[in-house]
């Protein structure tokens, strides 16, 4: 059986461990490609909120509305098959 020390220092092990896996994956250690691509969904999506638009374009939020709608497979659809799953045109 682990001492108290012995339990107590495989906590903060855990804890530090942890820590560093989700330092790992931050923005910045993405590749250009991808960081790239979210700033584009995010300007995309400012844009929409700036001029009131409230069509969803973007994969992740067609996939949200899908959810709400509790439409089937729909975590496996790329963005094109959202939209004709949602009934609008691609």
């Amino acid at each position: 059986m682990a001492s108290r020390a012995q339990r107590s220092a495989a906590r903060r092990n855990v804890k530090k461990a942890a820590a560093a896996a989700k330092k790992k994956h931050s923005i910045a250690h993405m590749p250009k490609s991808t960081r790239s691509a979210l700033g584009k969904q995010a300007a995309a999506v400012a844009r929409r909120r700036r001029t009131g638009d409230t069509t969803p374009k973007t994969r992740a939020e067609l996939y949200e509305e899908a959810k709400r709608r509790d439409i089937p497979g729909r975590s496996k659809m790329g963005r094109a098959e959202l939209l004709r799953a949602l009934g609008r045109r691609p």
